[in-house]
């Protein structure tokens, strides 16, 4: 007969194998986040540009299988759980997309278009947001 702690290691091996234990860590991880969150008080408002933001961060990371980390960057983030239509964001994003670019995350296409254009001698001048941002932790 098994004892408990054999029980304990032979559950826990199991919960590894199926890749449960790094769902319950993470949906742990995203309740500690939205407790804390609620003890300071309201989250500001998710502005146009992190919403966009947002959702190429979490498009990359589905993509990449980092499934554990876009669920704390959505309840982080007050991201909506339902993912923004790719064509829409696309769209905001005034990008226009060939058949082999829809096969990946819109942020692998902005980064490789960056890396390999040759305007303005590789440099790219940004400028601040057209809004004013309140980013949670940078107060203006």
């Amino acid at each position: 007969m098994a004892t408990i702690s054999e029980l304990k290691d032979a559950v826990r091996q199991t919960l590894e194998s199926r890749g449960v234990m790094g769902q319950l860590k993470a949906r742990i991880r995203a309740e500690v986040f939205s407790a804390l969150d609620e003890q300071r008080g309201a989250r500001p408002s998710l502005s146009h540009e992190n919403l966009l933001i947002n959702e190429l961060i979490r498009e990359y990371l589905e993509f990449n299988k980092y499934r554990h980390t876009a669920s704390v960057l959505i309840a982080e983030s007050g991201q909506p759980e339902t993912p923004l239509d790719r064509q829409f964001l696309a769209a905001e994003l005034r990008v226009s997309e060939d058949a082999s670019s829809k096969s990946v995350p819109l942020l692998y296409g902005l980064v490789s278009h960056f890396l390999n254009s040759s305007d303005n001698r590789g440099k790219v001048l940004l400028r601040g947001a057209a809004v004013s941002i309140s980013a949670p932790g940078h107060d203006s």
